[in-house]
């Protein structure tokens, strides 16, 4: 069997996983396509995506386009990336988090088109964060979907789809981790038994179609009214991005608190009204039973326990 000649469009470390398993496995990578590089760090210097970094260590070449619309704001960068996909003359393009809209001319180019790693189980969670929305909705499972992409949004049909547990201790950087990896492995799988015509396409259900909208910043602040599970779901999935986070009064005043670990206690009062803060303790009310704060960061520190915590903040009765 002859291995495919595989393009490769991607930037985050999801992505760069993906490429990775592709390249152990033994494909040719002609081109890779990632976002540009992007400020980042203390020093808000140029920084190549993950995508990147792992091309130019395999001699790999590396487009960078602002935008792929050869009648877009970017027309010229779209026009070298298109010669670029001309020249490489790919098999198949595969497509994992690449944070650009692929237009037509790209979807047609391979002569087997374009194969997307979605990090769900689709259609349960199209579009930007999937992963987030998953374990924020409570979902008990999630899982990888390779897609054969289409003109709309992850609505392409199922190619290969495997399922993995949602545990109820899963934050959004764990279960990055193992979708990651189990995304790279599947994908080999797909182009495997793309090379010897064994892949069915199956259309995507018309029901149960959900949006996984990006995660905004504006997410993260905490309403003490909402049920403690539902804070407690939303705590796990903002983890690492954006994080949640609450308002602590001060002398100086207010004080943004970031709360990276909480489970729900059987306990009642006034939502924000602070029921115990002693030793490895603090409890905090909420709409619907109370949360228990494990895991917090003050502004320019580290992740502390709650004992940490509490030995160097006083907490008002009430938060707001």
């Amino acid at each position: 069997m002859s291995k495919l000649k595989v393009a490769f469009a991607g930037t985050p470390e999801f992505a760069s996983e993906a490429l990775r398993a592709i390249l152990a496995a033994g494909f040719e990578v002609p081109l890779v396509l990632t976002q540009p590089d992007r400020p980042a760090g203390r020093g808000m210097k140029l920084q190549a995506s993950p995508v990147k970094q792992l091309a130019q260590q395999h001699g790999i070449t590396v487009a960078q386009p602002h935008s792929l619309k050869l009648d877009g704001k970017y027309p010229d960068e779209a026009k070298a990336a298109h010669e670029a996909l001309l020249a490489a003359a790919p098999d198949v393009l595969v497509v994992a988090a690449y944070g650009l809209i692929l237009p037509q001319w790209t979807l047609s180019l391979p002569r087997l088109g374009c194969l997307n790693i979605h990090g769900s189980l689709l259609p349960r969670w199209r579009g930007a964060a999937p992963i987030h929305r998953a374990i924020e909705a409570g979902d008990l499972e999630t899982g990888i979907t390779i897609m054969q992409m289409d003109a709309g949004l992850d609505t392409g049909d199922m190619l290969l789809i495997e399922k993995t547990a949602i545990g109820p201790e899963d934050t959004t950087a764990l279960l990055h981790n193992r979708l990651a990896a189990l995304g790279g492995r599947l994908i080999v799988e797909a182009l495997e038994c793309a090379a010897c015509n064994g892949l069915t396409a199956t259309p995507q259900p018309t029901e149960g179609v959900n949006y996984a909208h990006k995660i905004e910043k504006a997410e993260a602040a905490i309403d003490w009214a909402l049920p403690a599970t539902q804070i407690a779901r939303r705590v796990r999935a903002f983890d690492p991005f954006p994080g949640t986070t609450f308002q602590l009064p001060t002398d100086k005043g207010p004080e943004t608190i970031k709360l990276w670990s909480a489970s729900v206690v059987p306990a009642s009062g006034p939502p924000g009204s602070v029921l115990q803060a002693q030793g490895d303790s603090l409890v905090v009310a909420c709409g619907v039973q109370a949360l228990a704060l494990h895991s917090l960061q003050k502004p320019g520190g580290k992740r502390v326990s709650v004992r940490e915590f509490l030995q160097s903040t006083a907490l008002p009765p009430q938060l707001p």
